[in-house]
């Protein structure tokens, strides 16, 4: 199957998902080409994109198909409760912050915990999300996200900085992205947008790629 250039690529996934925040994508895409070029070892065929400029009431995590260009999950996801209320708006990697953390992160190994099947997250960006497994951030079930607790209280539970799912999705979802595939969580926050040396977006501009889309 023949390799589609960025534009192609970014365009065809837009499309598919036109609700997901485009820079976002852009910042996902990005990554992984930069990945991908650094001889990275990264899955190049699943993407996961969590939009935290969305509500938690509303679906933020998407999971892509890059061989088949589809959409595999399109879900909701917690955020820390001490980055906001139903909004993420504080961000920190810092240990005991219970606050969710930006950039891109690789999946890892599975393991039982407390919350059944868990999914190890290795942060990839130095001071931005590089203490995630010592803090113990993964993706794993709880039973305070759901579409029915979103109506009810205006938002879903939150988690310590875990981008926790729904129980329902959570064990098919963690098995289609473990292993090496890239995790992107996308916020316009300044200071990661200045210094992510794996997204190539400018601040001058807030979001522009390295890749220029269309040019």
């Amino acid at each position: 199957m023949p390799v589609q250039s960025f534009d192609s690529e970014f365009l065809a996934l837009r499309e598919l998902a036109p609700r997901l925040n485009p820079q976002a994508l852009e910042a996902a895409l990005t990554a992984l080409k930069r990945l991908q070029a650094t001889g990275t070892k990264v899955r190049a065929d699943v993407l996961t994109v969590i939009d935290y400029t969305k509500p938690s009431t509303e679906r933020r995590l998407w999971v892509f198909d890059l061989v088949h260009t589809r959409i595999l999950f399109e879900e909701l996801t917690a955020h820390g409760k001490n980055s906001g209320d139903n909004q993420a708006v504080r961000f920190s990697n810092a240990p005991n912050s219970l606050m969710s953390s930006l950039g891109a992160f690789l999946t890892g190994d599975t393991y039982i915990g407390k919350h059944g099947l868990s999914l190890r997250l290795q942060g990839l960006e130095k001071g931005v999300n590089d203490n995630c497994m010592e803090r113990e951030i993964v993706i794993h079930a709880a039973a305070y996200i759901s579409d029915a607790i979103a109506r009810s209280k205006g938002r879903i539970g939150r988690s310590w900085g875990c981008p926790a799912v729904r129980p329902e999705i959570s064990r098919r979802l963690i098995e289609s992205v473990q292993g090496g595939t890239l995790v992107l969580a996308y916020y316009p926050d300044l200071s990661w947008l200045r210094n992510s040396k794996l997204t190539g977006l400018d601040a001058s501009f807030g979001t522009t790629p390295i890749f220029r889309i269309g040019g």
